[in-house]
């Protein structure tokens, strides 16, 4: 067991490494985002971290390699790993409410909390060479030996983290988990134990331990508000109460952004976007069936299946999680005979289906992160061909009408103009161009069918048409996709 017993620490420090990186995206993904720029600020600190590890363990080890150091070593990133959930209340949320530049956050953050057991984890392999190769002898294949177990447990840690141990332990028990692993590597690889070694290690353990749970604590106190705190595969999603006046809403939050949330009294959708989708039945006065790409909560098709007694509704919903909480938290139905529902990509479905629906409703894009798949004159134009004859497509957009932050509504409504012979912009609140806001964009495959009893029904969403709108941005397509960063 001596023999394997550097290889077997290299390679979990290795997998550990690339656990942390999954982690830190969904600690701060509440916070900050997940978008691609998020994505690529910790993936740049995090190799920051490890190139600084790399370099000074090196040196370290080249000066006393000595593996009673390097268990020392280990144990400390035990220690910081453990401080993960207290940063996340004493560190990411309050930077989170006082910065705007979410970059900014998500720099300082990844440095501090995360970058630290990173650096720690990445003076291992350099000090594994120098440990098991003293001679220098055989310097490069001992080098790349340390290098490819590193690498391995890297690959390995990414796999079972990201498709195992995440949707299905969480975040905040993995954390505990990495902290312990590196507690029991700490102290197997320690020479000599004696006594007193023996009794330290035990009040470390303790203390780390109580380091993860008082974390634990203060994340529950300073967040009375969230009723569920749930990792699925693909996010971290919150089910928490709002309360709005004297109104008590349930919400459920991925990232940053509000999915769905309904009044806890009347079991009403809160979002007042949502009842925009309804346009289908004044623009197309026999729609029967529906598409929803985008399920969260359900709280559209739940309210679509009470109102229109007549039709169906097929749901495309990547997340199983979000299915399950939606039954569990908002009271969806699945038995309902006219409701279909598929666990996939919406892109995926898309391109697969054969399909015809009257009314497509796209509610994928949640702000600032936008899965660009969606937005792309490729993506529009299966749609159009998954239509029935007089069929629409109706999608909420988060943007500006004009100037700083117009780009998505922009982009989009040149691409749907690139697709539909007949598009429509509608604002779902009478607010200044230049704030953000939800912005419905419907495409017409082949013009109106309307119903002009439905007139008054509808009269106050018609009347938030935005006329003449225009746009001079280019066609997004699957090459070109200049929005969804």
């Amino acid at each position: 067991m001596k023999k394997y017993k550097m290889k077997i620490t290299v390679f979990l420090c290795g997998a550990l490494g690339m656990v942390l990186e999954l982690v830190a995206a969904r600690i701060l993904s509440p916070y900050v985002g997940s978008t691609n720029l998020i994505w690529t600020t910790i993936i740049g600190i995090m190799l920051t971290s490890m190139s600084i590890g790399y370099w000074l363990g090196g040196k370290i080890a080249d000066k006393k390699p000595d593996m009673n150091l390097l268990s020392l070593f280990i144990l400390c990133g035990a220690f910081f790993t453990s401080l993960i959930p207290i940063a996340e209340t004493l560190l990411v949320k309050p930077l989170s409410e006082v910065f705007d530049q979410l970059i900014f956050v998500a720099i300082v953050c990844s440095t501090l909390v995360f970058g630290v057991p990173s650096f720690i984890l990445a003076m291992v392999s350099p000090f594994a060479v120098k440990l098991e190769d003293k001679t220098h002898e055989d310097i490069g294949k001992t080098s790349g030996r340390i290098s490819s177990l590193s690498t391995i447990g890297s690959i390995v840690g990414t796999f079972v983290a990201g498709f195992l141990l995440i949707p299905n332990l969480g975040v905040r028990i993995l954390i505990l988990i990495i902290t312990l692993v590196l507690f029991i590597l700490s102290f197997v690889i320690f020479d000599k134990k004696d006594i007193k070694y023996c009794v330290c290690m035990f009040v470390c353990l303790i203390s780390l331990i109580g380091l993860n749970y008082y974390g634990k604590i203060m994340f529950e106190k300073d967040n009375p508000d969230i009723i569920e705190d749930v990792d699925s595969q693909y996010s971290r999603i919150w089910i928490k109460n709002l309360f709005v006046g004297d109104i008590n809403y349930k919400t459920m939050q991925v990232d940053t952004g509000l999915e769905s949330y309904i009044n806890q009294e009347t079991n009403e959708m809160g979002a007042d976007y949502l009842y925009y989708y309804d346009l289908f039945d004044y623009y197309n006065k026999d729609a029967k069936s529906t598409l929803m790409i985008g399920g969260a909560a359900y709280t559209y098709p739940t309210y679509y299946l009470n109102k229109y007694e007549d039709k169906t509704i097929d749901v495309v919903e990547i997340d199983e999680k979000m299915t399950e909480l939606a039954k569990s938290e908002f009271g969806l139905n699945v038995e309902n005979p006219r409701l279909k529902i598929y666990h996939q990509d919406g892109r995926s479905f898309l391109n697969t289906t054969k399909n015809k629906y009257d009314t497509i409703l796209i509610d994928a894009f949640k702000g600032l992160n936008v899965p660009f798949e969606l937005t792309t004159y490729e993506a529009l134009q299966r749609a159009k061909e998954a239509l029935n004859d007089n069929g629409m497509v109706i999608t909420n957009i988060i943007s500006t009408l004009e100037g700083v932050g117009d780009d998505f509504i922009k982009y989009e409504y040149a691409t749907y103009k690139e697709v539909f012979p007949e598009v429509k912009v509608f604002r779902v609140r009478n607010v200044g161009e230049n704030e953000r806001q939800n912005l419905i964009l419907v495409g017409f495959k082949n013009g109106e069918n309307i119903n002009e009893e439905k007139y008054e029904e509808y009269e106050r969403l018609l009347s938030m048409e935005v006329i003449d709108f225009s746009s001079n941005r280019e066609v997004v397509t699957d090459h070109y996709s200049p929005i969804g960063n």
